[in-house]
């Protein structure tokens, strides 16, 4: 039996993004039902799920619903242990929780200046102070969980977890604004947005157009910098 997910646009809901790949990257079956998040219908979509009112939002096999993305990796993680959602190491295991925590609920002068956008790159965005400080502080717990736990893999903790799923949208926000970071963060960048799962969800957004197109910058714009 396959789980419902509801979710957004696929083209800039970042929280739907983390949540489908939970299911996407370790092979646990899921419906997908889209809501109507840019049209105005998101309150009617979810209310036979109340009190949820964010995507995603999923509803077991059971017909429970489980709202935000945090306890959605952690009920998946309990009823699917084969999956792998967390790290094997306890250590690792920790630190991913961390990061997972961390995305939630930090970082807010990033998402805020820079909407998770897949159709185009940016050109002469203007990076704030605020924006940096996020910037730079993204480098640093990141770079701790490759130097302790990633070993050969490009991955956080070496092979995909649910951290490398809630930091999806990020690296799309770096590719998508083309913010400076370093040589460690742009390969990071490089593996999600070349990553199959990535992909796919990029691609089936783009076959959706939009008039006006959300969160719309008055900006030059160039293609997306990676594979097509």
């Amino acid at each position: 039996m396959s789980y419902d997910l509801f979710i957004g646009d696929k083209s800039f809901s970042s929280w739907s993004l983390r949540g489908w790949l939970l299911f996407e990257k370790f092979g646990i079956p899921v419906n997908e039902i889209m809501v109507g998040l840019y049209s105005g219908t998101m309150k009617e979509d979810l209310a036979a799920l109340a009190p949820a009112r964010f995507v995603p939002t999923a509803r077991t096999p059971e017909g429970w619903v489980i709202g935000e993305s945090i306890a959605l990796a952690e009920t998946l993680a309990e009823r699917h242990p084969e999956a792998g959602l967390w790290p094997k190491d306890a250590e690792a295991r920790i630190y991913a929780r961390w990061l997972v925590a961390e995305m939630h609920a930090g970082f807010t002068a990033l998402r805020g200046a820079c909407p998770m956008q897949l159709l185009h790159q940016y050109q002469g965005f203007d990076v704030t102070d605020a924006v940096k400080a996020d910037l730079a502080r993204l480098d640093t717990i990141l770079s701790h969980a490759f130097e302790n736990f990633a070993g050969d893999g490009p991955w956080l903790f070496g092979t995909y977890s649910a951290a490398d799923a809630f930091y999806a949208p990020v690296a799309a926000r770096i590719a998508g604004y083309k913010l400076p970071v370093s040589d460690r963060l742009k390969a990071y960048v490089h593996a999600h947005l070349t990553d199959p799962a990535f992909r796919k969800w990029r691609k089936e957004g783009l076959e959706i157009s939009y008039d006006p197109v959300p969160y719309a910058m008055d900006l030059p714009v160039t293609e997306w910098p990676e594979p097509v």
